[in-house]
Parts: structure tokens; C-alpha cells; sequence
């Protein structure tokens, strides 16, 4: 199910914004849920908020809480929520790419701006999923939110960060796995590791450390090898 929020402080723009996701929704036959908030503080008030949605309508100019520190606080939970800033003042444009929104939207242009935002999203999202036959049943996995791939005797174990932490499970090599994971940015740090380079902190005394604190080993042998691909990757980014 495709999770949307919609935060804005004026009623006339979350019922209109509303109204458009629905239709667009409803037109391209998608199971989703939209939910509404009033104001920064109502968005916050929910730690969970932080990393519940896939996609978030956020008007920037608002009261105590403005949009653009509502998403900073998303961003500090290391989320991969799609924010999309609403508003009718050009000047913030610069500030809503310092918190990596996907697009900028003024309101006087929402019939025509959602369908082509969330066009765009979509196929963002599609790139970024790949299909699993776990021993859980068939799953879609966005690979932005797979943390780590461990090998356990022969067992494949994923690490997939959702509302909450979830595990799925596997009887395959790690070695095909990496195969199909690399593009997304995965890298072996061990034989038996396969980790997203997007939720590494750092990289220090033979340990990668995640964005959930997690420790993880490298073999001297790997270590810096394992150095240069992360720089190499942040280097990209």
C-alpha cells in the first residue's frame, strides 16, 4: 500500500490537495491511504511519522513548525520518504532542495502539477524495487530501505526497515543476491555481509557502523577496499 501525508494549515489546500491524490489514485487503480495534518507540530507529535509515509505533500510557509524544519526532521531519521513542498511563494525554492525534496509545487498550478508529480514519483519508485522469493512468499522490496543482507549458514537473511524493523528469510548464495543488489549501491564488506551504502554512518577500525547504529565487521583483508568503494559512492551521491 502507497502511504501519503498531506500537511498544510490551510483547510482550502488539504481538501483540494486531497481531492486530486484521490482521483489520481483511484484513475491509476493504486491501494493507498492518505492522511491529513494540520500543521508541523501535529506531523511531528507522531515520532513514527518520520519514516511511516512513502510520500509527503508538505506546504512550506507555515506557523511555529514551518515545512522546511518539519522536513528536516524527517531527514535526521535518515528516511526515504518522497517530500514534496506546496507552497505559493517561489523564494524557498533553494531551501526545499537542502532537504532533498523530490519537487516544488505552487498552488496555483496543483490540478496540473500532482498528476505529473506523482507521475514522476512513481517511476522513481518502480526503479527502486526489486522482487524476492522469500521463504515468507513473493515480496517487492524498495532497495532504498534493505539495510543488510546476512549469510548464515544456508540461509540469506534480509534487514528491511519499514514502519518497523522486519525480517525476511531465504535459502539462496550471497553471491547471487550481491549480483543482483550492486546497482543499488550494496557492497560485501564480508563474506558473509552485503550492505546498503546509503544507511552506512561511517566506516572506522575494521567496523561499519549503520544509521541504526548497528555494528558490523570487516576483515582486515576487505577494509580498505570497503573504504574506497564507500568514498567512492559518497562521492556520488
Amino acid at each position: 500500500m502507497l502511504k501519503i501525508a498531506v500537511c498544510d494549515d490551510e483547510k482550502f489546500y488539504r481538501d483540494k490537495l486531497k481531492e486530486l491524490l484521490n482521483k489520481y489514485l483511484s484513475d491509476h487503480q493504486l491501494d493507498s491511504s492518505i492522511e491529513i495534518y494540520c500543521s508541523g507540530e501535529e506531523f511531528l507529535a507522531q515520532s513514527e511519522n518520520s519514516v511511516k509515509y512513502d510520500i509527503v505533500f508538505m506546504d512550506i510557509n507555515m506557523d511555529q513548525t514551518d515545512g522546511i524544519e518539519t522536513a528536516k526532521k524527517i531527514r535526521a531519521f535518515h528516511t526515504n520518504t518522497y517530500i514534496v513542498f506546496v507552497t505559493a511563494f517561489i523564494k524557498y525554492v533553494l531551501d526545499g532542495y537542502k532537504v532533498d525534496a523530490v519537487r516544488y509545487i505552487m498552488k496555483d498550478v496543483l490540478n496540473t502539477a500532482i498528476p505529473e508529480c506523482m507521475d514522476a514519483i512513481l517511476r522513481k519508485m518502480e526503479i527502486r524495487q526489486v522482487s524476492f522469493s522469500f521463504m515468507e512468499g513473493e515480496k517487492k522490496l524498495y532497495t532504498d530501505n534493505l539495510l543488510y543482507v546476512e549469510s548464515e549458514k544456508h540461509k540469506l537473511i534480509f534487514l528491511y526497515q519499514e514502519k518497523n524493523l522486519t525480517v525476511y528469510h531465504m535459502y539462496e548464495k550471497l553471491d547471487h543476491i550481491e549480483k543482483k543488489l550492486i546497482p543499488y549501491g550494496f557492497l560485501r564488506i564480508h563474506k558473509s555481509y552485503l550492505v546498503n551504502m546509503r544507511h552506512i554512518y561511517r566506516i572506522n577500525n575494521y567496523v561499519v557502523e549503520l544509521s541504526t547504529g548497528e555494528e558490523l565487521p570487516v576483515p582486515r583483508i576487505r577494509y580498505q577496499a570497503v573504504k574506497q568503494k564507500f568514498v567512492e559512492y559518497k562521492g556520488l551521491l
